[in-house]
């Protein structure tokens, strides 16, 4: 087994038979855990790569070009794996969420407003514990806005700091 570079993007590797990287992720387990966690449609990544800088920041990018690549950046901060629980970010959940067909919430305006400042909400939910699309209706459709972390009967804004809004 080769060793994480941390400040190097690394292709995910398609199946664990062909990981050389103790501990990362494979495109598969990613996939399955979207497909899995929020019944997202497998052919939604069909045309991304994924990437790991960093232990366990996994970014996707609709595109390709040659492993491994010593750049800042590319596509979109994805998922965070290599901890207990893998975690989706804000802009994976603001692209796909809204082809998730389980674990994702819709708030109300007042929940929407407190979930965007950061704060926890107590709505009503009766699925499953653990990160959730978090949405809000505009327009007639579920808008995804964040990701909120629903454990004891409470949502959690995961909303970074940066992007907390007061409305």
């Amino acid at each position: 087994m080769t060793e994480n570079v941390g400040q190097v993007f690394d292709r995910l590797p398609e199946t664990p038979a062909e990981r050389e990287v103790e501990g990362r992720a494979t495109r598969g387990e990613v996939i399955d855990w979207w497909v899995d966690r929020f019944g997202l449609d497998r052919e939604t990544f069909a045309h991304y790569t994924f990437w790991e800088k960093g232990a366990g920041k996994i970014w996707a990018f609709a595109s390709d070009f040659d492993s491994p690549a010593d750049i800042e950046g590319v596509g979109m901060t994805f998922l965070r794996t290599r901890q207990e629980h893998w975690k989706p970010t804000t802009d994976a959940v603001q692209r796909f969420g809204r082809e998730a067909t389980k674990n994702s919430i819709v708030l109300d305006e007042d929940d929407a407003t407190a979930f965007l400042r950061g704060e926890t909400t107590e709505p009503e939910w009766d699925g499953d514990w653990g990160y959730l699309v978090v949405a809000h209706e505009i327009a007639g459709e579920a808008e995804p806005i964040g990701v909120g972390l629903y454990i004891h009967d409470e949502l959690r804004s995961q909303m970074p700091k940066g992007r907390q809004r007061e409305l």
